[in-house]
């Protein structure tokens, strides 16, 4: 009954895995062969292929190993399984320490926030100043037109004031309001004769051009980058309990492997 049990439960959790893997691998397989993909597109598609191989590959050892009682290959999947609990561990505690640092300010008389690249830590400051990772980034924003819903509103200065706006859309698709700016409308600003901002964003901001290459831009890319790896962070705690489970399940099938193994190998040897 043991032996029936843990191999029975994880042949069904696996065979769960394996149907999972095929869209994900499907996806990523999709938008690589997308000519007309986005830069988005083009560096996700390595990625869902890559995890979605991973857990094809996993999930067949997992289920041939439990229901054919192939000893060898359940030890090949409880191998990966190791790793991948330690890969999840030093990813959630990772992410937990790069993102516990920096916050977006509160502007007096504003709905929106504004943010500064140097309140984040240094690590998610390098990845996103170093100038391949940026490029990569700005092609992305643009492609995705994160800024034409701003532009497609036409608020009143009122109503744009007390907005609350996305950390990119408040760093990428308006000057920081130190730069004292005049609205106009959408995305339209109006530049003071004298500036006496020493913010370098007051210079770089254009009507045309937005702010995709000012700080504040990369800041509000940073502050989305920590929101989000903090949600990560938080279903990988969760993933990980499940997957210690199925570790433990997956340890009791190995176990009753050899048993069994070793079992029907004595009984044949003294019937014979």
């Amino acid at each position: 009954m043991p032996f029936r049990l843990s191999n029975n439960l994880i042949g069904i959790l696996n065979f769960i895995t394996f149907l999972l893997s095929i869209p994900i691998l499907g996806a990523g397989i999709w938008l690589g062969r997308r000519a007309d993909g986005t830069e988005c597109e083009r560096y996700l598609w390595a990625a869902l292929i890559a995890v979605g191989a991973f857990l094809l590959v996993v999930s067949l050892a997992g289920l041939v190993g439990a229901c054919c009682r192939v000893t060898w290959l359940l030890w090949v999947y409880l191998l990966a399984m190791f790793v991948l609990i330690v890969v999840l561990f030093c990813f959630t505690v990772f992410a937990f320490v790069v993102t516990n640092k920096g916050a977006g300010d509160a502007v007096s008389g504003r709905g929106y926030k504004e943010y500064r690249l140097g309140d984040y830590s240094n690590w998610l400051q390098k990845r996103v100043e170093n100038t391949k990772n940026w490029d990569r980034i700005r092609s992305c924003l643009q492609d995705s037109k994160v800024c034409k819903k701003l532009q497609d509103k036409n608020e009143t200065i009122a109503q744009f004031m007390a907005s609350d706006l996305s950390p990119i859309e408040s760093g990428c698709c308006k000057p920081p309001t130190s730069c004292g700016y005049t609205y106009v409308g959408g995305t339209d600003w109006t530049a003071v004769t004298t500036n006496s901002s020493s913010d370098p964003d007051c210079q770089t901001w254009s009507n045309s051009a937005l702010c995709y290459g000012c700080q504040s831009c990369k800041a509000g890319v940073v502050a989305t980058v920590k929101r989000d790896w903090k949600r990560v962070a938080v279903v990988c705690i969760i993933f990980l309990v499940f997957i210690i489970i199925v570790y433990s399940v997956g340890c009791c099938a190995f176990r009753n492997n050899r048993r069994d193994n070793a079992y029907r190998g004595g009984w044949k040897g003294g019937y014979a």
